[in-house]
């Protein structure tokens, strides 16, 4: 029996330090070109065209053998630079559901004078690719695009179709949003068993070890308020204390202060317990103890407090946020400020609706001088998608082949994705993204975004790996 259990532990050991296969040099070379050509495609809301960038994968699809009536290309004559692209790699099985891959071609804004490096131009450095939108989320649409080109070129049939939606106006609120029109006007193009997206990667620790693969099964709802004073105003050298910038700062001072309730769903609560076994493993049972405590007991509160102050990340992910990012007071400098607004920008947990925040945030503000109005709702709310064992198992027997001893955590993203709109018309959608960042999360959003080189490579055999593997199961 003894040497049954070690032979089994053996092959099991075996099959986890197993190398994962190599593409050859000139098919990496393909992609850090394809990658190239993408990244370096400006696509910000300002003064790039996500169409172009669309056309330009279009025609490396169809450079590899893709027909042109598995090539849809679409736009809207009010938005003719935010275009995007679906591709079809037809599966044998007609009557079997497809998979969806599911990308933004779209950055946020980026000045020159700002960064170190033009980043709108690729730079292999110290180990890293910088530009903008070298991890968000260009790394993926790349990735996504070249696994299709490789899949054409080894003549692979797939069990199940794969659909490829690469899509504009995910990193900007109000904007022409590719996903959410694809789901109102051509949900048959890219209806789908389930989709793989962003909104989760490998998570590292300051000293560069991989702590877990995550994977993302739900978020948080993106909503803006507006906090309105209005005053009559008058001559600066008359000051009074009825100030429209002090009725606003005193309503920021008091929502600041504030901490919404911590809440649970199956990916958190996942995640804190495995990460709990990591920080033990680790040598830091006082947060793993915290975390343990926080899962047996979310009234908790000392425990939770240790744990939120340890990470932002940590504490976005437990429960509903509202941060001000936005000021704007006043009309001359020798006047009294006849308005004052700032936008609070809240990411609001699965199941709170944004009216009750509103409510939360008039009677934290107590002052019937500032005004919350409700902006404009980014898109539908949808209940997270379960995490099934046909979904994870793959990725977890992958992960211990490509990188032993990391766990796979669900995890619920604090930010939002493109996943709001698939998962709203029935589309679970996943965020699957196997590419590993630090505690800056390689800068995305901000100056000098970067990712790793290998990292970025390893991800993209893990993912061409990992499509194959969904796209024969039965």
């Amino acid at each position: 029996m003894k040497y049954c259990l070690a032979l089994a532990a053996a092959l099991v050991m075996c099959t986890a330090n197993a190398a994962a296969p190599k593409d050859t040099p000139a098919g990496e070379q393909r992609f850090r070109e394809l990658y190239k050509e993408l990244v370096e495609t400006n696509t910000s809301l300002s003064a790039g065209s996500c169409t172009l960038a669309a056309e330009r994968m279009a025609a490396r699809l169809k450079a590899a053998g893709f027909a042109d009536s598995d090539l849809h290309p679409f736009s809207v004559p009010e938005h003719p630079r935010e275009g995007g692209l679906v591709a079809i790699f037809p599966g044998r099985d007609p009557k079997l559901k497809a998979i969806l891959l599911l990308a933004h071609i779209d950055v946020v804004e980026a000045k020159r004078e700002d960064w170190t490096r033009d980043p709108f131009t690729l730079v292999e450095e110290n180990g890293n690719f910088y530009a903008r939108g070298a991890s968000d989320d260009k790394a993926e649409a790349a990735i996504w695009v070249d696994t299709l080109v490789r899949y054409r070129a080894e003549k692979y049939q797939p069990r199940r179709t794969l659909k490829l939606a690469l899509t504009c106006g995910e990193e900007t609120a109000g904007a022409f949003n590719g996903a959410q029109w694809l789901t109102e006007n051509r949900r048959e193009l890219i209806d789908a068993a389930f989709a793989l997206n962003e909104g989760a990667n490998g998570e590292l620790d300051a000293s560069g070890n991989r702590l877990s693969l995550d994977v993302e099964a739900g978020e948080k709802f993106p909503q803006n308020y507006r906090l309105e004073v209005t005053n009559p105003g008058g001559h600066s050298s008359r000051p009074i204390k009825d100030n429209a910038i002090y009725h606003l700062a005193a309503a920021l001072s008091r929502i600041s202060n504030y901490e919404f309730p911590v809440m649970f769903t199956d990916a958190n609560r996942g995640y804190f317990s495995g990460m709990a076994k990591i920080k033990a493993a680790k040598g830091e049972p006082g947060v793993a103890d915290a975390m343990n405590a926080f899962l047996k007991d979310p009234e908790d509160a000392q425990a939770i407090a240790l744990v939120a102050a340890k990470d932002p990340s940590w504490n976005a992910t437990l429960r509903t946020t509202c941060v001000a990012t936005m000021l704007d007071a006043g009309h001359a400098t020798n006047a009294l400020p006849q308005r004052a607004r700032a936008n609070i920008n809240c990411r609001i947990f699965p199941g709170v609706s944004a009216a009750s925040v509103r409510d939360k945030l008039e009677e934290l503000v107590a002052d019937p001088a500032v005004k919350v109005q409700l902006l404009e709702t980014r898109g539908p709310t949808a209940a997270p998608p379960a995490l099934t064992p046909a979904l994870m198992a793959p990725i977890e027997k992958l992960a211990a082949e490509f990188w032993p001893g990391v766990p796979v955590l669900p995890i619920l993203q604090a930010g939002a994705t493109d996943g709001e709109f698939t998962n709203a018309v029935g589309i679970p959608t996943y965020g699957v993204e196997p590419v590993f960042s630090g505690p800056d999360l390689g800068h995305i959003h901000g100056l000098n975004e970067y990712v790793g080189v290998q990292s970025l490579l390893e991800g993209r055999e893990f993912l061409y790996r990992l499509v194959k593997v969904y796209a024969d199961q039965k």
